[in-house]
């Protein structure tokens, strides 16, 4: 990273450049632990050193909102030794990190479809919720068991039946209305969303959400992201034109 980029990221925040929200496709673990001849299962568990760097380098640079894509919809397709194992890194993450985290202040979110989960996934999560309900740092959202094409398909049925029941004017259904029926309802959209890995695809990850996001795709496996590979992305954010579909007026 550049020598000029800690003044960079401190002027945008100056001017309000600087990104609220930030999404991450955390991919590669399997990748990283091929290379070294390593099982999949040690990929996953390096992959959570990763999460847990950058869940603290967010929260030192001022990221308000930080989302992760822990767990897909899409992934229970696949072999049940590495969902187990998956699983497993979840419940030791909540048990061992969620105390720090609150004690740090980070709120925690946790967005996708809950029903069919295991109880004791199901209990971890609410209680890692409302455990730091009320905290006032960064917010931590936690895309688990979501797929954004299930999310949009539930908020469609959500509006449809409040038009059956008279509750909602068809006339009246807007973007904003249909916004808040999603699982990220009070959370705004991320500016930027991150891929590791070299892959350059969404897959199915915050579909409405990223309509205007700023797209970045790195190399590196998930298990290397760090600090600076965050700053460098944000750097690279804020070297952008965000027009939002207009047009940059030009002075004189």
């Amino acid at each position: 990273m550049s020598q000029q980029a800690p003044s960079t990221i401190r002027e945008s925040k100056e001017q309000g450049r600087f990104p609220r929200h930030i999404a991450l496709i955390m991919d590669g673990n399997g990748r990283w632990a091929k290379n070294r001849l390593l099982p999949r299962s040690a990929g996953h568990r390096q992959g959570v050193e990763a999460l847990r760097r950058t869940i603290r380098a967010a929260g030192e640079l001022g990221v308000e909102f930080l989302t992760i894509f822990s767990f897909s919809s899409e992934n229970w397709s696949r072999p049940k030794e590495e969902i187990n194992d998956l699983l497993d890194i979840l419940r030791r993450f909540i048990r061992r990190d969620v105390a720090e985290l609150h004690g740090a202040g980070v709120r925690i979110m946790v967005i996708g479809e809950r029903s069919g989960l295991e109880p004791d996934i199901v209990s971890l999560l609410e209680e890692s919720e409302k455990l730091t309900r009320n905290n006032t740092g960064m917010t931590l959202v936690v895309a688990f068991n979501y797929g954004s094409r299930q999310e949009i398909t539930r908020a469609a049925q959500s509006v449809a039946q409040a038009c059956l029941e008279g509750r909602l004017d068809p006339a009246h259904i807007t973007p904003q209305v249909f916004a808040d029926s999603l699982d990220t309802k009070g959370i705004p959209d991320p500016d930027l969303l991150i891929r590791t890995s070299g892959e350059e695809r969404l897959s199915n990850f915050l579909l409405w959400q990223c309509a205007y996001t700023e797209l970045i795709f790195v190399e590196e496996h998930w298990p290397d992201f760090d600090k600076e590979l965050l700053e460098r992305a944000i750097e690279s954010y804020l070297s952008r034109d965000r027009r939002f579909g207009g047009i940059r007026v030009q002075a004189g």
